[in-house]
């Protein structure tokens, strides 16, 4: 609770020095595209902070994001234009194909006993290199087709709202009530603060640790179909590059320990809104969005740093 107090004052007074840096406050145009930046890199938040609380991490993400964004357009593009049963059945294709990389992971990972590092970091490589191979290098988009679906998953707001943004809203109340109002969120929790004590206590480790994978894949997979509803196209060698390390910054701000076992969806979505605020701040400032990455690095730092003072002034003896 302290945490997430902590991340809503510091979001707080940001905003504030936000509003006097630029002389005025806001206009909407602003707020919609800062939400649809916030509701978009929020989804990749909370599958990345959901991994971390069950002690796990994956740096494929944004291959993933670039494979199914690649594959979607391909796939919509054969017999989908005007069949609304295909529409639906290549998005559940694409996002079968995130559940399967996942529980590939998992079983990787549980089953051989291999380090989620190096099980994730060859994956960053595999996915991206079917990308690039399966689309030639070429560019896949969905040019001015598919306008119904683009306004369903992006165009058309909600009320004021963007849509990626309510579709944040829903997923964080969907996982916040699992991670926080269930008896299985508690189990990942449980095995990522401490897995061997889970194991004694009777919790099928494995199966739950599969799941979080899979919940994180299919989640990058579905960010990958907003991509492209989005931008209308993909580009394999770089769409989704870099996403991983956003995702798993913004959920390290938000209060989720890497060690595992820590972690709100709450706090997950504040760290995310931090981010993009800093994005916004370094712009009204003059400073070059190519110094963004900086300016996070030096935020994650700083706050790594005042958590570790902190944890050893309290377990100092009084």
């Amino acid at each position: 609770m302290k945490k997430l107090l902590g991340l809503t004052v510091f979001l707080a007074l940001l905003y504030a020095a936000l509003c006097i840096a630029r002389g005025q406050l806001p206009d909407y145009a602003f707020h919609y595209n800062l939400g649809r930046d916030i509701g978009y890199y929020g989804i990749m938040t909370l599958e990345a902070g959901i991994l971390i609380i069950s002690g796990g991490i994956d740096l494929s993400i944004g291959s993933v994001v670039g494979l199914t964004a690649t594959l979607l357009p391909m796939i919509l593009l054969a017999y989908g234009e005007t069949n609304a049963a295909y529409q639906v059945f290549a998005i559940c294709l694409v996002l079968g194909l995130g559940a399967l990389i996942g529980l590939a992971h998992g079983v990787l990972i549980t089953k051989l006993g291999l380090q989620p590092f190096v099980v994730t970091l060859c994956g960053l490589f595999i996915y991206r290199g079917l990308a690039r191979w399966i689309s030639e290098e070429q560019v896949m988009g969905l040019g001015n087709r598919f306008a119904q679906l683009k306004g369903l998953l992006y165009a058309d707001p909600v009320g004021p709202f963007p849509k990626f943004f309510v579709i944040l809203l829903i997923l964080v109340g969907v996982f916040g009530v699992f991670l926080h109002g269930t008896l299985y969120g508690r189990y990942l929790f449980a095995i990522g603060g401490n897995e061997r004590a889970a194991r004694y206590a009777g919790i099928a480790v494995d199966r739950y640790k599969i799941l979080a994978y899979v919940i994180c894949s299919t989640l990058a997979a579905f960010a990958g179909i907003l991509y492209v509803m989005q931008h209308n196209s993909a580009l394999p060698s770089n769409t989704g590059s870099f996403y991983e390390l956003y995702a798993i910054a913004a959920a390290v701000l938000g209060g989720c320990s890497l060690r595992g076992g820590e972690g709100t969806v709450p706090s997950m979505v504040l760290g995310t809104a931090i981010i993009w605020l800093l994005d916004r701040w370094t712009l009204t400032l003059g400073i070059r969005s190519e110094l963004l990455s900086t300016v996070v690095g030096a935020f994650l730092l700083a706050g790594a740093i005042l958590e570790e003072m902190l944890r050893r002034w309290q377990s100092e003896p009084r």
